[in-house]
């Protein structure tokens, strides 16, 4: 994974804004209620239908994209319980998920689907992100779900209604397989996840859990004529007038023909930029360390 490092940008980053306890918790209010009334006014859009997975392999036979990621990472000063907690957490929320079935013109909303991860509903407290590092929340590590149903559907004709990245790189790309920036941020509820099926044929989304890997796929009745290349572009560290680090890049997706390989589009699927919560420098070694290895091998 190339990139590079400036010390000087123009267009910096806005300057970190800290936020007064009452004005978080308020707003907090303000907008997961103005969530709720999006939900019922609009509740008819809204995927809801699951099938069993005989009647997914019968009747969706097409396997559009599959995926999966590990549950459990070694990370710096994060209690290995938290991760065994996620893995409950996942569990709870596949099935809510598992087998949904995306009709063309709805949305397939996550925290719609999964609903306020309370302890009444098995939730156990997992790790979740907060300014730059982490907290114990219960229902937290359901991110890892966001990124992989995110990073599905960028490999599908899917239309990513709704997706809000991270804000800050919290860890070094040691073991990173996908590219910086290409995951979603979760928060109940009013941070959501939502595609739209703008097709003409119905999709349906596979999940599970299997040899400590969160599985996924999507599954569809009829082969779609494309497939899609997703990469990374303009990758590098910068430096900020007011202090600190960001670290940016964008994702782009080709557009690729099955029947000739001709790459029809290649379009900006998103910019990303967060606050590095690491000093750009150990990045740095550690991606020469990691090519140095390679080339040896």
């Amino acid at each position: 994974m190339g990139f590079s490092f400036k010390k000087k940008f123009i267009l910096g980053m806005n300057e970190k804004v800290h936020r007064g306890f009452l004005r978080l918790f308020f707003g907090k209010i303000y907008f997961q209620w103005k969530r709720y009334i999006v939900w019922f006014l609009e509740r008819k859009l809204f995927a809801t239908t699951r099938i069993s997975i005989r009647e997914m392999r019968l009747n969706y036979p097409i396997s559009i994209f599959k995926h999966s990621s590990p549950i459990y990472r070694k990370l710096k000063d994060v209690p290995m319980y938290l991760q065994e907690n996620k893995r409950v957490n996942l569990n709870i929320a596949i099935s809510k998920l598992d087998g949904i079935i995306l009709e063309p013109n709805q949305v397939l909303s996550f925290w719609y689907l999964v609903g306020k991860p309370t302890r009444r509903k098995g939730y156990l407290p997992g790790m979740q992100l907060r300014n730059g590092g982490f907290i114990e929340r219960t229902g937290g590590g359901l991110c890892q779900m966001a990124n992989l149903i995110y990073w599905m559907t960028l490999h599908t004709p899917l239309e990513v209604k709704e997706r809000w990245r991270h804000s800050f790189d919290i860890f070094p790309d040691s073991e990173r397989t996908l590219p910086f920036g290409s995951g979603a941020t979760l928060s109940y509820n009013y941070i959501d996840l939502q595609i739209k099926n703008t097709t003409k044929q119905p999709f349906v989304l596979h999940l599970w859990i299997e040899d400590d890997f969160l599985q996924g796929e999507w599954f569809t009745d009829m082969d779609v004529p494309f497939s899609y290349q997703v990469y990374e572009s303009s990758h590098g560290f910068y430096a900020e007038p007011w202090g600190g680090y960001t670290r940016r890049n964008t994702i782009r997706r080709k557009l690729i023909s099955k029947g000739t390989n001709e790459v029809l589009k290649d379009e900006l699927v998103t910019e990303n930029t967060a606050w590095m919560m690491y000093e750009p420098l150990l990045e740095s070694k550690e991606s020469s360390s990691i090519r140095n290895l390679n080339k040896r091998k």
